[in-house]
Formats: structure tokens, sequence, C-alpha cells
């Protein structure tokens, strides 16, 4: 069993996708820590229902930058978390914690990177630029995270065909149902220990490799 921190900002769909399957045994891992820089958003009011403990890091708690990044580390150490999801969380990671969690931390994006990543694309902008585009495709990515906006090694892509009729909430709805399915499987084989680095690309084991 893995322990497992998300990090949120709004309403944690992503997040909720995954407890859920930790709840049911099919993601061999227990959110043990949910991280913020929004005490009141919603993920924060689903982590306090289900009593998971909760952890805000914003300028306003901590004005003074190496006192919020050491105080967040000792917090993920304090709860032995051995994997960080990032499930909407609008701020860059410290680089502390980011070399501290070398590809033990994810996060998905409602694009397929690299196109329509870094900073600036997220939310809706991400659909918008997509349509305006052209592109015949979009979907959702998983990557490693690093210390630049979506741009760590990709683990795991899943493409939405772009319709004719699309308008940004429509492929915003589609690309989101992706999400919940392959964020909680990549995430699955990262608890169990099936994703592996080949050529310092990523690759999931398939459970007759492993």
């Amino acid at each position: 069993m893995k322990n497992i921190a998300a990090f949120v900002s709004g309403s944690g769909s992503n997040f909720r996708a995954i407890h859920k399957q930790t709840l049911n045994g099919n993601i061999p891992g227990e959110i043990v820590l949910v991280v913020s820089n929004n005490p009141n958003c919603g993920a924060i009011t689903y982590a306090e229902e289900n009593s998971i403990q909760i952890f805000i890091v914003n300028n306003t708690r901590f004005s003074n930058p190496d006192t919020r990044e050491y105080t967040l580390l000792q917090a993920l150490l304090k709860a032995e978390v051995d994997l960080i999801c990032l499930a909407g969380y609008m701020k860059l990671l410290p680089q502390n914690i980011v070399q501290q969690y070398k590809n033990k931390i994810l996060n998905i994006h409602p694009a397929l990177l690299p196109d329509f990543g870094g900073k600036g694309y997220y939310g809706m902008k991400v659909h918008e630029a997509v349509l305006k585009s052209g592109a015949e495709y979009s979907g959702a990515t998983v990557h490693f995270v690093d210390e630049k906006y979506d741009h760590g090694p990709i683990i795991a892509q899943r493409k939405v065909k772009i319709l004719d009729t699309d308008t940004v909430e429509a492929l915003a709805e589609r690309v989101l149902k992706v999400e919940h399915e392959l964020y909680p499987e990549v995430v699955k084989a990262s608890c169990e220990n099936r994703i592996i680095m080949e050529n310092n690309k990523p690759r999931i084991l398939e459970y007759n490799e492993n």
C-alpha cells in the first residue's frame, strides 16, 4: 500500500476519482494528505467529509517562501508520502519537493502534451486553444512532474476526437471523462511499481511483464 498526497486547487474531480478507486481496492494505496493553496475549494470540503488530513500552503499562511517550502516538505515526510498526485493544482511545486520525490510526482493535463501545455494553459483556456488550432484530436496526458509547468516525461496519453459541433464546454466534458479513466490507471500502475524508466522515458509494464 502506497501513501498518496493529492495536491488540489479547485473541485478536485480527479482527486475524487482516484480516492474512489483506493476505497474500492482497485488502487493499492491510500490518500493520506490533501494539500491546497485554496482553503475554500470543493476538494478541501470533500477531504473534510472523508476525514482526510489537510494541509493549506499559501502566501497568507506562510509569507516566507523558505518557511513555506520547508514546512510543506516536512508535512509530506511526516505523512510518509510515497506518491504525489497533482489534480488541478494551480501552483508550481517548489524545487525541494520535486527533488525529494523525483519520478514520484504525477500530473494530469487536459490536452495532448507537449502541445497546449505550460504556463497559462489551464482549465478552459486549454480547450479554447485546442479548438482554435483546428487540431483533429485532443485528450489527456499523465506525466512526471519536474521544475516546469507541464514539462516532465510523459507516462500515458489518451486521445479524444474533436467534433465539428464541439464547443469549449463539450470538449472539456469529454476530455474530463477520459481523465477520470486514465489518471487512476496510471496511479494504480505506480502503486504497483509497474512504471519503469527506459532510456529516460517512462513505460508502464503489463501484468505479465511484471
